[in-house]
């Protein structure tokens, strides 16, 4: 089985994003997958609030940090079929807002729509899938609960209708969506 070449952007989010870090690194021990890691600025910060920035850039060899939204230059790579498609885990809520609503301003949401130009799929978890109170862990290992609002469930249920996006569930989907994706799904 040949290599498959995937793009892994991580937003502003923290939930999951511990758990999202191990589905990773297994996919990437049992599968044939080349993976770049893509680390918004929000992400960035997220990762340091987490202390995990340091471990994922020594887990994953290709790290690479948003400087704007073109650079580094995911959009034309995955356009181009240097990646067979893009992983958003964790996605904010203003990510998924922005690639709902068509407005690729940062180095994710642009890629993410130009993918979606260039047909390569796009693969997303948002942490705020449906209406209601969520737990989130901090790093402090605190749990803190938190409201997800109907306008935000709303835009997640518009990325589901749109061609070439696929939302993913929560960490344990994100395996079988990538064997989806290798397979060509």
């Amino acid at each position: 089985m040949k290599e498959s070449k995937i793009a892994w952007g991580i937003t502003g989010a923290g939930d999951k994003i511990n758990e999202i870090v191990n589905e990773m690194e297994a996919l990437v021990e049992e599968k044939p997958v080349d993976l770049h890691v893509y680390v918004s600025k929000a992400g960035e910060q997220v990762l340091k609030w987490y202390n995990i920035r340091n471990e994922i850039e020594e887990k994953f060899e290709k790290f690479s940090i948003e400087k704007n939204a073109n650079s580094p230059f995911l959009a034309g790579n995955l356009q181009t079929g240097r990646y067979e498609g893009l992983i958003l885990a964790p996605c904010t809520s203003n990510s998924v807002a922005k690639i709902a609503h068509s407005i690729g301003d940062t180095l994710l949401t642009n890629s993410a729509l130009m993918a979606l130009k260039a047909y390569v799929s796009v693969y997303i978890m948002p942490v705020d899938l449906e209406a209601g109170e969520i737990e989130t862990k901090l790093p402090t290992g605190e749990i803190l609960k938190m409201r997800v609002r109907e306008e935000d469930e709303r835009n997640v249920e518009k990325l589901r209708k749109i061609d070439g996006v696929h939302i993913v569930e929560g960490p344990h989907d994100i395996k079988p969506k990538v064997e989806r994706m290798i397979e060509g799904g």
